[in-house]
């Protein structure tokens, strides 16, 4: 028995090792490789003579002459000795192109396909290359594309490759929905998120087909909405998107945990600097305790409080706040811990990569200077400066700090950009009638940050040619100084209510300041030469010399919403005009205007009112024409006609007034349309009235005055408001609430202007 079992193991060692056995190579044959010299494919292989090849090793060399991928065809074998690999090489790609794309470019295709022309063809590659074009679809909500590699042998073992592209429609969404959404409606977190369901006037954007990134995002913007309205333990579960049972749409589904809703509690600030009030830190916090909690206000005043400290000189502070949150009475305590620093200093201002504007352009737009505390707002208002003056595409403010001192140097790198413009336009408006226009403007003429502008308009009413210049920094100083030259032709003679010819060339020259923050004040010296043809003076062609000097005093105070297109704050203006200096006519012309506009409800609505007035006072006995008088209606008093209000003329053309006072109230407010196509809604009140006219002497009871009341008018209406990619366009109807029987009526405006 025990012999037999020793014969087995024997027996069995032997079966073990003689399939292992390794046979040692003394020469390595090469067959099939044409491109690819023998030693190339030995190299490859990692095989040399004198090593032991076993059939382990043998899968080992297959292995490695397929991971190069010049080979589409590898057979290794031992006959004796002797190491065989007979190979078929792979074929050189000629060319690589794509076809069938009209959604995305060939540009952006292109970028993904890893398979280079001169290079082997490697299906592996060509797969991944696939994968990644469908990846670029899918995002783009084309997710039945398929696309299919294309192999067209050519001679001399090449071959073309074509990306061959059906894209197929859109996956649009179909609906959107929530779920444990309890205190939001489902509209409302709708208007919070990017995505939307599909609808056939969302043909300008993409937001309405599928895209995974874009619903991950949402999930984050929904977050957020959650923070700012109070909800702190706000969580999306899931975001999960599925096609429709005809697969031709996707359903959207947000799970949303709201948890309960939070306000601030008690608000601390921990203040280390000992001289920076602490009374000033607590004016800048955005919130009081009682408010609902709102995480746009925490990071808001976590900015402002390092803007508070940094106008100390103490820069690069860090403000964390550190919540306390009493679950029991639903408050969140915050306090805002600043990390201790020392106060630094500018020690130098460097202005790099700036070509063609001059050192002292940019300088002039900086608010600091070298020796200055360093001041992270007054830096930020110094590159806001730069970007507003729109010569840069970029600007970017690199503070370093120097070693073993409280000292800054300040590098503000720029990336110059083109500052000249060609425009044109095409627009329509009710006292212009069609209009187009084109204009050059370089708005940093040789670098100086000089504004040169030349534009001409062609309307049915009217015509204009216009030259200006203007220097932003007069003398090296804080003014603003230049001239313009205007030629102007008004064709007045086919508006009933205007009835007249003037062409006018007008050379003027100004100079204007800040007086402070919001108010700057504007100084105009001007010489107008005209010619009218005016019915009341019986048709012939009068000759008019105006030499004015007037000044006129700005107030500019607004907080702009730019994605809402909202205000909230005031515009106003105060001017005064002397005409004379020997001149056809002297008289002193006074106006004035006030704008008031305040946005609410998350910046979607708006209140707006403005007031405006202006006066005509005849000096020396003189008589102001027509032509340079106040006229009421149109666009200034919806609802009536151009010139429409006011006494008029037996041949039913408008007087015009000495003077004259309107106004109106106007709420605008978003429509059923997204945000995202900015169009509005408004509905307003107009009011308005119109001074008595200049008559020459001698004619107070000419037969040509009708006696038409002078009180007020007043009208109301709607309209909407579009702001396209083109051009604004407004539409209105108004209808008169007040109104002389003369009056003439126009229910209808609208006007627009299209720029390119």
């Amino acid at each position: 028995m025990n012999i037999k079992k020793y014969i087995f193991s024997v027996l069995g060692v032997i079966g073990i090792i003689l399939p292992i056995r390794a046979n040692t190579v003394s020469r390595v044959d090469v067959n099939g490789a044409k491109r690819m010299d023998a030693e190339s494919v030995r190299i490859l292989a990692g095989v040399k003579i004198g090593d032991n090849i076993t059939s382990a090793r043998t899968n080992e060399i297959v292995k490695k002459l397929q991971d190069s991928g010049y080979f589409s065809n590898i057979n290794v074998s031992m006959v004796g000795n002797v190491l065989k690999i007979d190979v078929a090489e792979s074929p050189i790609v000629s060319q690589v192109t794509v076809e069938g794309n009209d959604e995305v470019s060939t540009d952006d295709l292109k970028k993904e396909i890893k398979l280079k022309e001169r290079a082997a063809y490697d299906e592996t590659v060509i797969g991944a290359d696939v994968q990644r074009m469908l990846t670029i679809y899918q995002r783009k909500g084309f997710f039945g594309t398929k696309i299919n590699p294309a192999r067209i042998e050519l001679d001399n073992n090449r071959v073309n490759v074509v990306y061959e592209i059906t894209e197929g429609h859109p996956t649009y969404i179909s609906d959107i929905d929530f779920t444990g959404n309890e205190h939001f409606s489902s509209r409302t977190l709708r208007g919070e998120i990017l995505s939307r369901e599909h609808a056939w006037w969302r043909f300008m954007t993409q937001f309405d087909v599928f895209d995974e990134d874009r619903i991950q995002y949402d999930q984050q913007l929904l977050r957020q909405f959650y923070l700012r309205n109070g909800y702190v333990d706000a969580n999306v579960v899931s975001a999960n998107g599925k096609f429709t049972p005809t697969r031709e749409y996707y359903s959207v589904v947000f799970n949303i945990s709201e948890g309960e809703k939070y306000k601030f509690g008690e608000i601390t600030i921990d203040n280390p600097f000992p001289d920076v009030p602490t009374d000033e830190l607590y004016d800048v916090i955005k919130m009081d305790a009682g408010d609902t909690y709102n995480i746009d206000k925490v990071e808001e005043t976590m900015s402002a409080l390092r803007g508070a400290v940094a106008d100390y000189g103490y820069a690069f502070i860090t403000v964390e706040p550190v919540p306390v949150k009493d679950e029991v009475n639903r408050t969140v305590a915050l306090q805002f811990k600043i990390e201790k620093t020392n106060r630094i200093y500018l020690n130098s201002i460097n202005i790099l990569g700036n070509v063609r504007t001059f050192d002292n352009v940019i300088e002039q737009s900086l608010p600091m200077r070298a020796g200055d505390p360093f001041s992270l707002q007054t830096i930020e208002e110094g590159r806001q400066n730069l970007m507003r003056t729109r010569y840069f595409k970029d600007v970017q403010m690199v503070p370093s700090r120097i070693a073993d001192a409280n000292m800054m140097n300040l590098d503000v790198r720029v990336e110059e950009q083109p500052t000249g413009e060609l425009s044109g336009g095409v627009g329509w408006s009710n006292i212009n009638g069609f209009m187009v226009d084109a204009g050059i403007t370089e708005n940093n003429f040789m670098g100086r940050g000089q504004i040169v502008q030349i534009k001409g308009s062609l309307a049915q009413y009217q015509k204009q040619a216009l030259f200006s210049f203007t220097e932003p920094y007069l003398f090296g100083r804080a003014l603003s100084g230049g001239f313009d030259v205007a030629y102007t032709m008004y064709d007045y003679k086919g508006l009933t209510g205007y009835d007249y010819d003037r062409d006018s060339l007008t050379i003027s020259g100004r100079l204007g300041w800040k007086l402070t923050d919001h108010w700057s004040q504007t100084m105009r010296l001007s010489a107008s030469f005209d010619q009218n043809s005016d019915p009341q003076q019986g048709y012939s062609m009068m000759h008019a010399r105006l030499y004015s000097l007037g000044t006129n005093f700005r107030y500019y105070n607004l907080d702009t919403n730019f994605e809402q297109n909202t205000h909230t704050g005031l515009v106003g203006n105060l001017g005064a005009t002397y005409t004379g200096f020997g001149g056809t006519t002297t008289y002193m012309r006074y106006a004035g205007d006030l704008t008031a506009m305040v946005k609410f409800f998350d910046d979607r609505w708006q209140l707006k009112t403005s007031i405006e007035g202006g006066y005509l006072q005849p000096l020396a006995d003189d008589y102001i024409p027509r032509v340079y008088r106040y006229f009421l209606g149109g666009e200034t008093l919806r609802g009536f006609d151009v010139a429409g209000v006011g006494r008029i003329s037996q041949n039913s053309y408008s007087l015009g007034g000495l003077w004259k006072v309107n106004g109106t109230t106007q709420l605008n407010f978003p429509v059923f349309i997204p945000d995202e196509y900015q169009v509005k809604g408004f509905v307003f009140t107009d009011y308005g009235i119109l001074g008595d006219p200049d008559v020459p002497a001698g004619q107070e009871n000419a037969a040509y005055l009708r006696a038409i009341g002078s009180g007020w008018r007043t009208s109301a209406g709607f309209g909407v408001y579009w702001n396209t990619p083109m051009g604004p366009m407004n539409f209105s109807w108004g209808w008169p609430l007040k109104i002389d029987e003369n009056d003439k009526e126009r229910r209808f405006l609208l006007s627009f202007e299209t720029q390119f």
